[in-house]
């Protein structure tokens, strides 16, 4: 690898600026946070969420459900805006050039923050010390999957399969692809990536057969699951999923491949402080609701609804993470790096 100095940057940074963080929280505004607009926000504009994904994606379904949801409390329009492309790069480039207001803000995919800098060029990666962080949301677990007619159910099928397996993948620099390279490199399978733009395209062409084996959040792919049309083969979680327990971890058969998919609501750097604790009081409301804690167990997402220091901790250090464990199986997550 030849990004490490660019991705310590990022972690020294992110840490930094979580300390920063947490002494405002205590005591100082952030980013003029005195003002008399900040102290009545929203004042009675509406609210953009963006979502890096096409609709119809766990991202995207996500925002809806928080947007529904806060904009009952905050007394305001709340309204979902798809900017698809970069696996989410482009809408968190263009949320770092709004107004820090409070008025535009984005569902975060956590890959953005600690895999896709592994497979870009320093100048590409989005470091999340750039952003507010508001409030962590949700997890959701990768599985690797297979059409029933492939015959390749187990791990054991895939290493005798006697030809290379190719895997899909929702994108470079992505949790699906990190998760499956680095199984098929500890267990010595000859693989190919073939690279798609996002779930739904690896979820079709792995009904479709044009590739043997993907790896989609289990949200995505539950419902073919449980109409038998796809085989789940191992997931990536560090524990079985309640929603998928007669399924083995790739982790308990022995391979260090604990990959997840994690969410968090970002503001722009510099949103005053009253305004991210008047977000998080709302999204705190919507979290707390029934009707939300049902859609996390309909979409099989975990929730992980930290406060932004500690979402700020935790992103960080999966960066590290991932930069060790892809040094050290010597993986090659492709792209301009």
């Amino acid at each position: 690898m030849t990004r490490n100095n660019g991705v310590q940057r990022r972690v020294a940074t992110g840490l930094a600026l979580g300390l920063t963080l947490s002494i405002t929280a205590c005591g100082g505004n952030l980013g003029g946070g005195s003002d008399a607009a900040a102290e009545d926000f929203p004042g009675g504009d509406p609210v953009t969420i963006y979502v890096g994904a096409d609709p119809g994606g766990s991202t995207d379904l996500i925002a809806r459900a928080l947007a529904d949801g806060a904009s009952d409390d905050l007394g305001v329009a709340v309204t979902v805006e798809n900017k698809p492309g970069a696996n989410g790069a482009l809408a968190a480039r263009e949320l770092s050039g709004e107004k820090p207001t409070g008025h535009t803000l984005m569902v975060f995919n956590g890959s953005l923050a600690y895999i896709t800098p592994l497979a870009v060029a320093d100048d590409q990666a989005v470091d999340i010390a750039d952003y507010e962080i508001i409030t962590g949301v949700s997890q959701d677990d990768y599985v690797l999957v297979t059409a029933p007619s492939s015959g390749l159910t187990t791990i054991d099928a895939l290493k005798n399969a006697g030809r290379p397996i190719t895997y899909g993948t929702t994108g470079v620099g992505t949790g699906s692809q990190l998760a499956q390279a680095l199984l098929f490199g500890q267990t010595g399978i000859q693989s190919t990536a073939v690279p798609f733009d996002g779930g739904a395209p690896t979820l079709t062409a792995v009904l479709g057969g044009q590739v043997d084996v993907g790896a989609i959040q289990l949200g995505e792919a539950i419902e073919q699951i449980e109409a038998g049309q796809l085989t789940p083969i191992v997931t990536f979680a560090e524990k079985r999923p309640s929603y998928l327990r007669n399924t083995p971890t790739a982790v308990e058969q022995g391979y260090d491949v604990p990959v997840q998919q994690s969410r968090a609501v970002f503001a722009p750097k510099g949103t005053p402080q009253p305004v991210l604790d008047r977000l998080r009081t709302s999204f705190q409301k919507v979290f707390g609701s029934d009707s939300y804690k049902k859609f996390n167990q309909d979409n099989q997402l975990t929730p992980n609804e930290v406060d932004g220091p500690k979402l700020r901790d935790e992103w960080t250090a999966n960066l590290s993470r991932y930069q060790k464990v892809v040094e050290q199986y010597g993986i090659d997550m492709g792209g301009d790096k």
